[in-house]
């Protein structure tokens, strides 16, 4: 690339993104145990590829974890992929969030709650 600031542009990009991915956990049926018993809690984004409140919330969801990451960790599950987890967790609606304390579910709210409802949910847990 000859243009400087172009670099300068897409190197910030870059790392933005490269921070966002530390941020966010993707979840299965593998690691969903051991990441939601860690040492802070967990919201989990219980979601779905062809579910439009899904795609509406996961902005604020990214938003969100940049915002609150370093206090409670945030994580993702694809219900399509991973139905036994949802299942075991009742989740029969998405998107769903569900705040996790030492392995244990201890909060959760339901559909497109917006950027001040799963805010709220958070900050009740951190």
């Amino acid at each position: 690339m000859d243009d400087p600031e172009l670099e300068k542009i897409i190197k910030k990009k870059m790392e933005q993104m490269s921070n966002l991915a530390e941020k966010i956990l993707e979840l299965s049926e593998k690691n969903f145990d051991g990441i939601i018993t860690g040492s802070k809690p967990v919201v989990v984004d219980f979601w779905a590829s062809w579910c439009g409140p899904c795609k509406f919330m996961l902005p604020i969801f990214d938003k969100l974890a940049k915002i609150y990451g370093n206090k409670i960790a945030f994580a993702r599950l694809n219900v399509d992929e991973n139905q036994s987890v949802a299942t075991r967790y009742d989740v029969y609606s998405i998107p769903t969030f569900i705040v996790f304390n030492n392995g244990k579910e201890v909060d959760r709210a339901m559909g497109a709650v917006g950027e001040p409802g799963l805010e709220n949910l958070i900050k009740k847990h951190y």
